[in-house]
């Protein structure tokens, strides 16, 4: 190490707050550390809970999703914590702090998945907060606040689990239906909550310190630039919109082209529309169509309608606002053109939510006391965070998943990565305790 990084370093170290001395061991001076090894190990066993031939298959309320929650149920245990499952179906743990009047610092993520996924997207942060929990009661160090360790229900869904515990989620939305063909109001129970006592999950501004998630980087620009840790500057706004296309079914052979009211032919030109007007407007702003559901999906039947998602975000609620507008107004140009009519439904809405400034200068110090290579970023996945943004101040950390993959078989995160960020979600959390 050459002189300059020395004193980077030796900076770094004395601008992160510690924990008096009285309550440290004598290697106080250095950043607190996780046990790796452990934590990893955590992953690799859960990996084989939902494991398919097509990938990880853990969403919510399925069997493999209720596995996954008893594997962690009994990590917490493991670790000297008692949990508890809210009347929401969200899992939280404490770790009592010195002063009982202080809200607690909230840290955690989820273990549900999407169809097909990876091992990586939630349970990092999930486990990594119950290593923390755990390194801080086998340091025997005791915050002035208390440590809450979060596992939230159904994030994949929508967000729900974190939703439920602000009270965001209105009694309709409980009849949604997951990916596992349960309604929310049925998953709430599978997951040992209670529907009829939703309001008593409910947490409001003032009851949390702050809230922070370690989550893989689900996008490549901590992979490729070579860097060990992101700052999450926001997390970008999400709309699903559900968008319903009819036409009419006739014969294949017998209907002339010029007299059809194709739907899927509209379906076409809308996916088209919407990936270039999305494009034709500089900035970050993105767009997918990604799912389709054709009737009467036959080989010789004209399609008569087809349902297609889409997946709108950005961290700018205006243009969310804006290019939602256009998408309606091109779908029914296309409709008028091809004799089909669109309808268009939001099934999720989620605001953009910025980070703390404060949490984030956490993060930056715990990451270069540890001396790990960091830059400030936005998140172009939603996450629980965003959610919990909208009562108390949120950070987040990312790791790098290697070549940018997430929700996919091949998402991966390398062993050091995952400590490095367990290592500064750690030394995060002391920084917060003692402001």
């Amino acid at each position: 190490m050459n002189r300059r990084h020395f004193l980077q370093h030796t900076a770094a170290l004395s601008a992160l707050p510690l924990i008096p001395r009285a309550r440290r061991s004598p290697e106080a001076s250095v950043p607190l550390r996780v046990n790796g090894d452990r934590l990893n190990g955590w992953l690799s066993a859960f990996d084989a809970i939902g494991r398919t031939p097509g990938g990880i298959n853990r969403t919510a309320y399925s069997e493999a999703d209720l596995a996954g929650r008893a594997f962690t149920l009994d990590l917490f245990r493991q670790s000297g914590l008692t949990p508890r499952i809210d009347a929401a179906g969200n899992i939280y743990a404490r770790v009592d702090g010195r002063d009982a009047s202080l809200p607690p610092i909230l840290i955690g993520s989820h273990v549900d998945s999407v169809t097909n996924g990876g091992n990586f997207d939630g349970p990092v942060g999930t486990f990594g907060a119950i290593e923390v929990a755990r390194t801080l009661r086998e340091r025997n160090v005791r915050l002035r606040h208390s440590v809450d360790v979060v596992c939230f229900q159904n994030e994949e869904g929508g967000t729900i689990g974190s939703k439920l515990a602000i009270g965001a989620l209105t009694d309709a939305e409980l009849n949604g239906v997951a990916r596992s063909g349960k309604t929310i109001r049925e998953g709430i129970g599978l997951t040992g909550g209670d529907v009829s006592k939703l309001a008593q999950a409910v947490k409001r501004r003032g009851d949390i310190a702050c809230y922070m998630e370690l989550h893989i980087e689900q996008g490549g620009l901590l992979d490729k630039a070579g860097l060990q840790i992101g700052v999450v500057e926001g997390i970008v706004g999400l709309r699903w919109i559900e968008v319903t296309i009819t036409g009419m079914s006739n014969h294949a052979g017998a209907t002339p082209m010029d007299q059809r009211q194709d739907a899927m032919l509209a379906a076409a030109k809308f996916t088209v529309v919407v990936n270039d007007a999305i494009r034709a407007e500089p900035g970050r702003q993105v767009a997918t169509v990604g799912r389709a559901s054709v009737t009467p999906n036959t080989t010789n039947v004209i399609a008569g309608e087809v349902v297609l998602t889409v997946d709108l975000r950005d961290l700018d609620e205006t243009k969310l606002v804006r290019f939602q507008a256009a998408f309606e107004q091109l779908g029914r140009q296309i409709g008028t053109a091809s004799g089909t009519r669109f309808t268009f439904r939001n099934l999720v809405d989620s605001l953009p939510a910025l980070a703390d400034p404060r949490v984030m200068g956490w993060i930056d110090g715990s990451a270069k006391a540890l001396a790990l290579s960091s830059q400030r970023m936005p998140s172009g996945a939603g996450h629980d965070a965003q959610e919990v943004a909208r009562i108390a101040p949120m950070g987040m950390i990312f790791i790098p998943s290697v070549g940018g993959i997430s929700h996919s078989p091949r998402e991966f995160s390398r062993a050091v990565d995952i400590a490095n960020g367990a290592n500064v979600l750690l030394n995060a959390v002391v920084a917060a305790d003692m402001q």
